[in-house]
């Protein structure tokens, strides 16, 4: 940390500094593109994966970004943040698009609810609210009237156009540029296709059967779950976790409450602890499971559904003894858990680890080595490793590109550090590689629940938290690993029993998002097997 700030004031004097948990800078806009390129660029420095980024609204001092920053090569961390200039009226940031793919999208985002424009960003649309909405729903001065955006009941305008603000002579103009060509055939494939995987829509650009861009659609289900939590006390956020990939319910409430837990100081208890892991891992099992029936199925063999099911119904039945549920589980508490286990619960984990390994042998027999698959999925939606960082596609997916990107061992947190368990990286980059991560990687969260299972200590399931939960004021930023990648929460907290600013950091953005880079040039139908294989769910999305 020393020899990055040291390294950082030589370049940059005027840039700010503060020391947390990471390193922390403030810069100005107009030299942040430069700080930008030397983070990301600098063979010392190297920070080439971009986790998020997050607005601000500081009502009075003003609308700027906290940039999340990870340098992969040796898991360090660093937060930048960058005040817009101009009013409230034209805030403006530089684009760093050209040094982080992902950033494309995530401006776009940030553009969306607090209206910063970033500069020389190529795509200036909204990302998930209709082109014709009024306001920036996360500024803290949103009028939130419905009369001023009533809910339509025709079709919502599009247009084949968008804005982008350049620089022209040292001012900065706004241009209006094509998305598609005046001659291409554009179809629609979603938001109703079941392929899919849920409401989105993929805009696709073809040349007979050959895909030339892809435009993506998204916010088709959004529910403003950030906005809601700017107004719930802090326990009255945590079921959301529950509703953005729902088959990440656990490791996503596990997330939050850590955060919440860092910033109030409680210790829980090791049972707790072993029993979150526990949950974490089962539901890792149980969404592998998913993946692998649904994506067969995409590819016509609908028979891998029903033999993955029995897993998966197995594995819903420990929990619904547990947490009462099969879906929305709400489990996980301040403090540790909402109610202690089952007294069936170990056995029935037994239960399950006695069959999981035929299991795992049946489904490879079934369809791994298919012919059929095989030819679908091998060198189709190839990702390079480099473009994995720079798009932020991580979990099964980045590691079927050689990323080693595994949150519980590159941060790791709770007692994974105390775990043996091997971390699934292939180098193919493709389909059939993205498959047989989530296949091995089963196999390891059932090597981490074996280590646990008999070994569940004594003790207090929930320790005592206040009955009105106040944060400190500040911020925290915790990642963990979701069923389909890195899940981060940034939160911002004035004092009050709400969030100040609950930033939500999914996993599947980033993985809807590259799609077209890796559809281009490929056929329709291999649009199917590409994006089945990133295994993105639309509420995770949508938010």
């Amino acid at each position: 940390m020393a020899n990055i700030q040291e390294k950082i004031s030589k370049l940059f004097p005027q840039a700010a500094f503060a020391q947390t948990d990471v390193l922390e800078m403030t810069i100005a806009d107009e030299q942040w593109h430069d700080l930008a390129h030397t983070l990301r660029h600098d063979p010392e420095l190297s920070f080439d994966f971009l986790v998020t980024i997050a607005g601000m609204d500081w009502k009075e001092n003003g609308l700027g970004c906290i940039y999340e920053l990870v340098a992969t090569s040796r898991n360090e961390r660093v937060s930048v943040k960058v005040m817009a200039t101009g009013d409230r009226e034209k805030p403006f940031i530089h684009s760093v698009f050209d040094i982080w793919d992902i950033a494309t999208v995530y401006e776009r985002e940030v553009y969306d609810y607090f209206g910063i424009i970033f500069v020389n960003n190529p795509d200036m649309r909204r990302l998930f609210l209709n082109i014709d909405w009024k306001g920036y729903p996360l500024r803290k001065d949103y009028n939130d009237d419905p009369d001023i955006n009533p809910v339509s009941i025709e079709n919502e305008r599009q247009t084949d156009f968008t804005d982008t603000w350049v620089e022209r002579e040292g001012k900065i103009v706004k241009e209006e540029r094509r998305i598609f060509q005046a001659d291409d055939f554009v179809v629609n494939i979603g938001p109703q296709h079941p392929a899919t995987h849920g409401v989105l829509r993929f805009r696709t650009a073809v040349d007979g059967e050959i895909i030339k861009k892809i435009d993506l659609y998204l916010g088709y289900i959004h529910r403003g779950v950030e906005k809601i939590c700017e107004v719930d006390t802090y326990p009255q956020t945590l079921h959301f976790m529950d509703r953005l990939d729902y088959f990440s319910a656990h490791p996503y409430h596990h997330c939050l409450c850590m955060l919440y837990e860092e910033a109030m100081g409680i210790q829980i208890s090791r049972r707790a602890q072993v029993i979150r892991v526990l949950m974490d891992e089962l539901s890792r099992i149980a969404s592998h499971c998913l993946f692998f029936g649904t994506y067969c199925m995409d590819l016509g063999a609908t028979t891998m559904l029903f033999y993955t099911l029995r897993v998966r119904e197995q594995i819903l039945d420990i929990m619904e003894k547990t947490c009462g549920a099969r879906m929305t589980f709400n489990y996980d508490c301040i403090g540790g858990v909402m109610q202690d286990l089952h007294p069936d619960f170990v056995k029935d984990v037994h239960a399950l680890l006695d069959v999981l390994p035929a299991n795992i042998k049946e489904y490879n027999k079934i369809f791994t080595g298919n012919v059929i698959a095989r030819d679908r999925m091998e060198n189709v939606g190839v990702l390079s490793r480099e473009d994995a960082i720079s798009w932020a596609v991580t979990g099964p997916n980045g590691r079927g590109s050689g990323w080693a990107c595994d949150v519980r061992k590159t941060f790791p947190y709770s007692i994974y550090s105390e775990l043996e368990f091997d971390e699934v990286v292939r180098s193919e980059g493709d389909a059939m590689a993205r498959f047989k991560v989530r296949m091995d990687e089963m196999v390891q969260s059932a090597r981490i629940i074996a280590q646990l299972i008999d070994n569940i200590p004594e003790g207090e399931y929930c320790v005592k938290v206040p009955k009105v939960v106040k944060l400190p004021a500040g911020h925290w930023f915790k990642m963990v690993e979701g069923c389909r990648g890195t899940f981060g929460i940034y939160l911002e907290s004035d004092g009050s029993a709400s969030p100040y600013r609950l930033k939500i950091v999914p996993p599947c953005l980033p993985a809807a998002a590259v799609v077209d880079h890796i559809t281009c040039g490929q056929k329709i139908a291999d649009l199917i097997t590409i994006g089945g294989s990133m295994d993105y769910i639309v509420p995770d999305i949508d938010r």
